[in-house]
């Protein structure tokens, strides 16, 4: 290690950034600002190892960071200035908490002689963030930055991987320190060793019923190899909890479904009637219970065998019978190669649910729609290529892509969790910016289409093509669903109209067209694909088919009765 007095002086922000390299960042996303100039002329000179990728929109930069973080397992980063910039990054913080995918928000700060005298565009972070992200901090003291940020990459990618938030004032960024750079940083694992993985399997094996459902972070191609490999040798049915589809081939034998939103009837059904469930990485939330109905805390009926990255998830909800922290990539490589001997035993149950998946999954009835999104996707997906992307907004038109969609490793599933709008779309641009070789569709209502769009502009200028799939039905769908079963026929404030989106999207430099039947939209698809540009497919669907399940007659049905029943309170979901 070199003297101190040999170690050439740096400003803080120069040092900062010689961090992110010495981390193995390639790649940042921000919207600039006055409050940390420091930082990005220091990113200047490191243009060859770190491409800095400038977004329309603080919360599409940190939609893109969160998005790189899934894709890469390694902490995303978003460069945002103070006030109004970290208020605007706030919807990404909160979807990689929720997500549990490693990112860091770095925020200009006023300078330290203005703190807690209300400055120009003045936030304190610590407040403002302390729910949303694992850490949030301040670094105050220049000679320090290597210490904060070695402990931001660990703290984003040990455990439960998550957020960190560090704020910069901009006068510490411009002091010059002479500090030594910390060395790459190390996750933290959770370990699975022989005796739990015998344990878990002593406790599976049991089972008469079992049913795995895979979940979380941290599943890699191996991890999702091995365990399928696993679940098909002992004929083991998998779900997977909501927005994690690509956590095992939905082509196997296995694969039953997803317990999101949109869930199957049958799959629901059957979740009550499994007697022990394997849940890998997922943390059986609302979503995936079903609002805590297909299993009901703090017993549920069936035995719980859970298996997170963090100690403190496993019986935060549920009392497991057992319960182990550890990584995915461990328990999966751990459960692979093992033979339980119930094959024959559970047979017939696992190809009971997969045949329920498949009959849930085909093509639907012609119901007389112009353009029926599940007729048309079923058409494509087939030649679909195995490396695809796909990427969801929120809303209920991703029930027809997460329905009627296939997935798998090496192609991803990259959704907000959290429901937050305006994801798809730049998550499709940090997609296609890290994978260019690869498709990348985008699905996006065209009420989350308008609070993101303009990223489609950020994808010109870096060369990025994602294809968006803009489902316009002039309404904001899932309020609307909503409003209808609760309070039918009464429509307020979820009516959509006034914009032209191929327009818009042509003035982004985007390849634009729209569909309105539903033999059109393979052609159109492949004329996207073949633009060698970003693309927009307008779908024009039919508001009356609010969801791939039911129409708002149906909804306005079932809530006149249920009004003249006597009773206020709806369905969980429709």
């Amino acid at each position: 290690m070199p003297e101190h007095h040999e170690i050439p002086a740096r400003s803080a922000g120069k040092v900062l950034v010689d961090q992110l390299v010495a981390h193995g960042v390639d790649a940042a996303f921000c919207v600039p600002g006055e409050s940390y100039l420091e930082i990005l002329d220091a990113l200047h000179d490191v243009s060859d190892k770190i491409t800095l990728y400038n977004a329309r929109h603080e919360g599409g930069a940190a939609n893109m960071a969160e998005a790189h973080g899934k894709l890469t397992g390694r902490p995303g980063i978003c460069l945002v200035t103070r006030g109004p910039g970290a208020c605007h990054a706030a919807v990404g913080v909160h979807t990689a908490r929720q997500d549990s995918t490693p990112m860091i928000l770095l925020i200009g700060q006023v300078a330290r002689d203005t703190i807690d005298r209300e400055a120009f565009q003045e936030v304190d972070y610590r407040a403002m963030f302390g729910g949303l992200a694992k850490w949030v901090a301040q670094i105050d003291m220049p000679e320090r930055v290597p210490e904060y940020m070695a402990r931001a990459f660990r703290v984003a990618t040990s455990g439960r991987p998550g957020p960190v938030v560090l704020s910069l004032p901009e006068d510490m960024l411009v002091a010059q320190v002479r500090v030594q750079d910390a060395k790459p940083y190390a996750p933290t694992r959770a370990t699975f060793t022989p005796d739990d993985r015998d344990r878990l399997c002593a406790a599976l094996a049991t089972a008469q019923r079992p049913l795995l459902v895979l979940g979380g972070s941290g599943w890699t191609d191996a991890a999702s190899a091995d365990i399928r490999r696993f679940a098909e040798a002992n004929r083991l049915p998998v779900a997977v909890s909501f927005r994690r589809q690509d956590a095992i081939d939905n082509r196997s034998d296995s694969y039953v479904g997803d317990l999101g939103i949109a869930v199957g009837p049958a799959l629901r059904k059957h979740m009550a009637e499994a007697d022990v469930i394997v849940a890998l990485g997922a943390r059986m939330g609302d979503i995936t219970t079903q609002s805590y109905t297909g299993m009901v805390p703090p017993q549920p009926k069936q035995r719980l065998i859970h298996v997170h990255q963090d100690p403190d998830e496993i019986g935060r909800v549920f009392a497991p019978e057992a319960g182990f922290a550890a990584d995915m990539p461990a328990v999966a490589g751990a459960l692979c190669g093992v033979d339980l001997g119930r094959q024959n035993t559970w047979g017939d149950w696992s190809g009971k649910l997969r045949k329920d998946y498949l009959d849930d999954s085909a093509p639907p009835a012609d119901g007389g729609w112009d353009l029926d999104m599940g007729q048309a996707l079923c058409a494509v997906r087939d030649a679909l290529p195995a490396e695809m992307i796909v990427t969801l907004d929120a809303g209920n038109h991703t029930g027809w892509g997460q329905r009627f969609l296939r997935y798998a490793r090496p192609g991803r599933q990259i959704a907000s969790t959290s429901g937050a709008m305006g994801y798809g779309v730049p998550a499709a641009v940090a997609a296609s910016l890290r994978h260019p070789d690869r498709l990348v569709l985008a699905l996006v209502g065209d009420g989350g289409f308008m609070m993101s769009g303009q990223e489609l502009a950020t994808a010109t200028q870096y060369g990025a093509t994602p294809v968006v799939l803009l489902f316009n039905n002039g309404i904001y769908g899932t309020i609307r669903m909503h409003q209808e079963r609760d309070h039918p026929e009464r429509v307020s404030g979820t009516t959509l109209a006034g914009q032209d989106f191929l327009t818009i999207a042509k003035g982004y430099g985007a390849h634009a067209e729209r569909v309105t039947a539903t033999a059109d939209f393979p052609a159109a698809l492949e004329r996207a694909r073949a633009s060698g540009r970003a693309a927009v497919i307008e779908l024009v669907t039919d508001p009356e088919q609010i969801t791939s399940r039911t129409t708002i007659a149906e909804l306005r049905a079932a809530a006149h009765a249920r009004l003249s029943a006597g009773s206020s309170k709806g369905p969980a979901d429709a």
